[in-house]
């Protein structure tokens, strides 16, 4: 277990230039632990951390062990698009970790747990504009708390996906929807599935599409 672990956790750190320290905080496992395992010292690792560390760099047990992280380690999946205006059929049935296409992690985040979305429509300009590449991550079911005052990435009970400021509604239950641009009217009285805050963003200008 020790040298497949050291050799593994030696390629990914080669391939995505991420520090032990950093993966240490991430995958939730000793740092010191982490360190005597790179270093071939006699200690071992069970498989619930090995699988905590493959978790951190967004792949499989498996994967992480064969060295197969390429760019899955440093990318971010875009699973869908939502609306900014335009009314939008949120589509992310893609497989665990795939996607439409998938862009650079921005150095801010950690590939695992986080997804991204395209925005379509302006009604969020000038914040977010048409083509502009947005990051969240679902930790939670339903509508957090947190979200609440914030610019999210949400779906509504008819299954639409919107990027909204949300607020709490007049009826119990409902949300209204704010638009940033003055030019576009608000939504009141929405259900949501759920809802996650945005975390990152990319300007159109800045999204670079990788296949």
């Amino acid at each position: 277990m020790e040298d497949t672990f050291k050799n593994a956790l030696d390629r990914a750190l080669e391939m995505t230039a991420r520090s032990l320290r950093s993966v240490s905080i991430e995958a939730g496992v000793s740092y010191e632990k982490l360190k005597n395992l790179k270093q071939g010292k006699a200690q071992t690792t069970g498989v619930d951390d090995a699988m905590k560390v493959a978790a951190a760099f967004g792949v499989t047990l498996e994967d992480f062990y064969a060295g197969r992280l390429g760019d899955q380690a440093s990318t971010i999946p875009v699973v869908g698009q939502v609306g900014a205006g335009a009314e939008v059929d949120l589509f992310d049935a893609y497989a665990k970790g795939d996607g439409h296409y998938r862009v650079q992690c921005p150095p801010q985040l950690k590939p695992s747990g986080t997804v991204a979305v395209e925005v379509v429509g302006d009604s969020m300009a000038p914040v977010y504009l048409p083509g502009s590449v947005l990051f969240y991550s679902r930790t939670t079911i339903g509508v957090p708390t947190e979200a609440i005052g914030r610019i999210c990435v949400c779906e509504d009970d008819d299954g639409r996906a919107w990027v909204k400021q949300l607020r709490t509604g007049r009826d119990e239950g409902t949300f209204t929807l704010i638009s940033m641009n003055p030019g576009h009217d608000h939504r009141h009285g929405v259900r949501l599935a759920w809802a996650a805050p945005v975390r990152f963003s990319l300007p159109p200008e800045f999204v670079r599409k990788i296949d």
